[in-house]
């Protein structure tokens, strides 16, 4: 599956990848060096943990370089009374007579536990491109599905503009 990042993901994943390449790089290979020149390699704890970490660091930037050649660049602009990236969305759950305040990314940055729910969740899905006082229907699985109504939008989150309904 392709990831779909916006063009702010892009340009954090391109920063760590250049931090990687040109900081972490060097150090990794520092310490392998550093280690290696304790002597015996095969008893060599240091050495093993200091190539430990130079791979990772190596297979990070591989996994980084190939989100970005295989991902879908999106927009993350909306109207300003619809749900857009990077909004914080007051939603009212009915069935729990629950207010909760959700911000809306895309999957890499989301994260339930933190209020970050990613566009390709069901609820993430439901709401995207929806209205103020709008009542959406998230449809989980085939047996399960419940209602929300988006409350408050607050656009400040997506490059500065207007706040809506707070």
């Amino acid at each position: 599956m392709r990831e779909q990042l916006t063009k702010s993901d892009v340009k954090k994943i391109e920063a760590e990848i250049e931090h990687r390449k040109l900081v972490v790089r060097k150090e990794a290979i520092e310490a392998v060096k550093e280690a290696r020149a304790q002597g015996d390699l095969s008893e060599n704890f240091e050495y093993y943990a200091a190539k430990r970490e130079k791979n990772q660091n190596e297979s990070r930037i591989r996994y980084l370089e190939r989100m970005l050649r295989t991902a879908q660049v999106i927009s993350d602009g909306s109207a300003s009374d619809e749900v857009g990236l990077n909004n914080l969305v007051e939603l009212y759950f009915e069935e729990e007579d629950e207010t909760e305040q959700v911000k809306l990314v895309t999957s890499i940055r989301g994260n339930s536990l933190d209020g970050r729910i990613s566009i390709e969740s069901p609820l993430g899905k439901a709401i995207l491109g929806r209205k103020l006082g709008e009542r959406v229907h998230v449809q989980v699985n085939d047996g399960y599905g419940y209602e929300v109504e988006i409350r408050a939008i607050d656009k400040s989150g997506d490059d500065g503009d207007a706040i809506r309904g707070f």
